[in-house]
């Protein structure tokens, strides 16, 4: 009953590993592609914040509002910082992107 019970398991884990195209051998292994699965959708957040807030910002720029874009610029750039130490882009990147935006709100 109980090797019945862990055949089911390992089946059904390894079920839903199919979509990948080398299957995972060890329980090590399989652990580690469903860490990457859940880090991948974290990862997926993290970009679509940065890019919602690079968008906003170029927007507030846009449309001269000034005042709006000092007021945004703080949360902005802390968007920007938290994507960069999480490794989703490069903080010289982010860097320079806060640089530019700053020149362009004075």
């Amino acid at each position: 009953m109980q090797k019945v019970s862990k055949i089911i398991k390992l089946t059904l884990i390894i079920a839903t590993y199919i979509q990948f195209k080398k299957m995972p051998n060890t329980k090590s292994a399989i652990r580690r592609v469903r860490r990457v699965k859940k880090q991948t959708q974290v990862n997926r957040i993290r970009k679509s914040r940065y890019k919602t807030a690079i968008k906003k910002m170029e927007t507030l720029l846009k449309e001269k509002e000034k005042e709006k874009a000092k007021k945004y610029f703080s949360q902005f750039q802390s968007i920007l910082m938290q994507v960069a130490k999480s490794g989703v882009i490069n903080k010289k990147t982010a860097a320079r992107k806060i640089s530019k935006t700053s020149k362009k709100i004075k």
